[in-house]
């Protein structure tokens, strides 16, 4: 019998990873687009037609509408993933200086640690809660400079933006997809969805929209197809494929991604510090990817059923004492005698001459 070998940490669906993680890296380009191609002053213009766009061309790709109770669990999940989180992510990065919005949605690991513990079984280890540590604390390093008083209203902007974001990837996992419907029609219904509800606080607080050249139009098109509809569709799809915590510490790959970014087009610096920071995120980003150990031998001793020749054999892995080599789980086998012709009720079985 082929006995199970147990396997060392390993990466977790490595295609998926990263696909996954090319939501997060495209992320990271927005700031440098938002700057250098966009109309100035417009977060939830920029916002809405990131997410409304986006979302129609995917509900025309997948031809597929919500049905029954995904109404208002779509109109959930855009709001908190879209709607909410568009705005509150603009408010914050508007109000602090020095990248401090990004330090605070660095902390999102940890907000998805502690929902995916309550709404989905998943107990946080000691590994997940230091991992999100160290994926805060490179961020920081990399992007956090000098700066005077904070700003609470933007302090509290980037943690709202943050819980949102955490709360619908964490909801996202739990509901999953009603039957026949993939992930292209579930990132259309939440783009759709959030992008409604931007659209009347866009046009009451920032007005009509701005006139725009064609290198801004260049702009808004690479942010709503690439940078939304796509990267947002590789996002739920990974959600709905790894663990909530594992996708959620791809996320600082987007600060990494901009700051990288900043330095090869924008000119920026990185000095030693954040060299340090971008490695000790990575670092962390890659150890939040590695799924559990494999565990062969349980409390009790008894592993789960292993199936062999057809038949389901339970390997125990304690030996009985007294026998050499031999698991104490392998039943012996009594060799089947071939069969016997009738006896004769008036003659004994004893041996013929």
């Amino acid at each position: 019998m082929n006995r199970p070998t147990a396997r060392p940490t390993t990466l977790a669906a490595p295609l998926t990873i990263a696909l996954t993680a090319l939501a997060p890296i495209s992320w990271g380009t927005t700031y440098a687009v938002t700057t250098e191609f966009l109309p100035a002053d417009r977060p939830l213009f920029t916002g809405l037609v990131r997410a409304l766009p986006a979302g129609l061309v995917l509900l025309a790709v997948a031809r597929k509408l919500p049905s029954g109770v995904w109404w208002w669990k779509a109109a959930a999940l855009g709001a908190l993933n879209i709607g909410a989180f568009f705005p509150l992510l603009f408010l914050s990065a508007y109000r602090l200086p020095g990248g401090l919005a990004a330090v605070v949605g660095s902390v999102g690991p940890l907000f998805v640690a502690g929902l995916a513990a309550l709404l989905l079984g998943e107990r946080p280890t000691v590994r997940t809660l230091l991992t999100g540590i160290a994926a805060a604390l490179g961020v920081s390093l990399v992007v956090l400079k000098a700066t005077g008083a904070l700003d609470v209203i933007g302090v509290a902007a980037a943690l709202a933006a943050t819980a949102s974001m955490s709360a619908g990837t964490v909801l996202t996992k739990r509901w999953g997809r009603p039957e026949g419907v993939g992930p292209l029609a579930l990132t259309g219904w939440q783009l759709t969805a959030g992008g409604l509800l931007i659209a009347p606080l866009a046009l009451l607080v920032e007005g009509a929209p701005p006139a725009l050249d064609g290198r801004a139009i260049g702009g808004y098109l690479y942010l709503a197809l690439a940078n939304t509809a796509v990267a947002y569709w590789l996002w739920f799809r990974g959600i709905g494929r790894l663990a909530a915590t594992r996708v959620t510490f791809l996320g600082p790959l987007s600060p990494l991604t901009a700051a990288v970014v900043g330095w090869v087009a924008l000119g920026q610096s990185l000095g030693p510090v954040q060299l340090a920071g971008m490695a000790l995120a990575f670092a962390a980003t890659v150890v939040g990817q590695l799924g559990p150990r494999t565990k062969l031998r349980e409390r009790a001793g008894v592993s789960p059923a292993v199936a062999a020749g057809g038949r389901t054999v339970r390997s125990v892995s304690a030996r009985t004492p007294g026998r050499q080599d031999r698991p104490a789980s392998v039943p012996t086998r009594t060799p089947a005698l071939p069969p016997q012709p009738p006896q004769s009720p008036l003659r004994s079985p004893g041996p013929r001459p």
